[in-house]
């Protein structure tokens, strides 16, 4: 599944095999002329409080590093305004104008049960913001971040945090999942909690296990994408692609860590493959 929030929905989305050796959530980066290490991290952008472990190789590279980059720049102080900016329904729209009656009854009772606030409150959002509401019924918590969590552990430091990828550039890449799919996604989840949860705790066990392989599979065989494997070449192949020169040019800048979803890592177009196209070492670190 996918957290961020915006980020939660990045990260889960699709992902092909690993082979047994890259079963791990943290990787080294040298050679290549690099004359120092950087870091990549998966991540699992929302889970509950207790679930968010971050062991002491990780913490390691945190320490070591000298920056930070993540999927945006969550410390931009217009990130916020530009966020809401980007997950309202435009034309003066509704979720009441997408759904039909049986959906929006369903998805508001949900909400309201999980959330404390219903599609009278809320429904102005776009279905990709509506699914961090969700999620929060499926987790059974208040959420905590990965993301959040590196970023105050290098601010804390007194480190630059810094992005692969604008905002915006982000949320034009989910805006071409046909709407309709999106919808269709958010009634599915209120309609079937149970699974869902199953659904996730299996895909947040097989996480914290470091488990890639078995995560990866579980996010290709998800009954709760609303279709977005369709767009699989958008919203991760590409995006893998972009972020290469960008991990490159800040990796022979400063040793860095890179944290991003993890269904991001591995396959034959993950991050781990295409900079080992390019003569970097890419050594998994349990």
């Amino acid at each position: 599944m996918k957290t961020k929030l915006l980020s939660l929905v990045a990260v889960s989305l699709l992902a092909t095999t690993a082979t047994a050796q890259d079963n791990s959530l943290l990787y080294e980066v040298t050679g290549n002329n690099l004359t120092q290490p950087s870091y990549l991290y998966g991540t699992f952008h929302l889970v509950c409080p207790n679930d968010l472990v971050l062991t002491d190789a990780t913490k390691k590279a945190v320490t070591d590093a000298q920056q930070l980059y993540l999927e945006i720049d969550m410390d931009d102080p217009n990130l916020q305004s530009s966020m809401m900016q980007g997950m309202m329904l435009t034309g003066g729209k509704t979720m009441k104008d997408l759904m039909s009656a049986d959906d929006y009854a369903v998805v508001d009772s949900y909400l309201q049960k999980n959330s404390g606030m219903g599609l009278a409150q809320i429904g102005g959002l776009k279905p990709i913001a509506l699914y961090s509401f969700m999620m929060m019924g499926a987790l059974g918590c208040q959420p905590a971040s990965y993301d959040l969590t590196l970023m105050q552990m290098a601010i804390k430091d007194k480190k630059e945090i810094l992005g692969l990828e604008k905002l915006d550039d982000q949320m034009a890449l989910f805006d071409k999942v046909p709407m309709d799919k999106q919808v269709s996604m958010l009634a599915d989840m209120a309609r079937k909690p149970e699974e869902v949860q199953k659904e996730l705790a299996s895909m947040l066990n097989a996480y914290k296990a470091q488990d890639l392989t078995s995560m990866m599979k579980q996010m290709k065989e998800s009954k709760y994408d609303g279709g977005i494997e369709d767009f699989e070449a958008d919203l991760l192949d590409k995006r893998n692609q972009n972020w290469i020169p960008v991990i490159e040019k800040a990796a022979k800048e400063k040793s860095t860590l890179f944290a991003f979803g993890a269904g991001h890592l591995g396959g034959d177009k993950g991050v781990i493959k295409l900079l080992r196209d390019k003569g970097y070492t890419v050594k998994g670190v349990k």
